[in-house]
């Protein structure tokens, strides 16, 4: 089972993008066919910052490289009823104003473990 991601990223400074697989046959007379690519052919990736203590900073660093960027856990971004498979392969290392620290992470949305 994976583990859940459980640290709310700040509003500002996240963003998010949904990309969607579809196949396309075109054909002479400009009418053109659309499929959707496979099971799963929509996914989402997102761009996260957060800002905290050192403590809390600390923690999300050290479940991000337990994961390494090929383990998933659950993750619910906002406005999203149910949890989702994530794959976090890049983050940046924190930043600190005063006694804040700030990293930012890229999520990507998988289907599988």
């Amino acid at each position: 089972m994976a583990d859940t991601f459980i640290w709310k990223p700040t509003v500002a400074g996240s963003s998010g993008d949904v990309t969607t697989k579809v196949r396309e046959a075109a054909f002479g007379d400009g009418y053109t066919q659309r499929a959707a690519d496979g099971l799963n052919n929509v996914s989402s990736s997102f761009s996260y910052q957060f800002v905290n203590d050192a403590a809390t900073i600390s923690a999300i660093l050290a479940f991000l490289r337990a994961h390494g960027g090929a383990t998933s856990f659950y993750f619910t971004p906002l406005l999203w009823a149910a949890p989702a498979l994530f794959v976090c392969k890049s983050w940046s290392e924190p930043t600190r104003d005063g006694g804040v620290y700030t990293i930012t992470a890229t999520f990507d949305q998988t289907f599988a473990p």
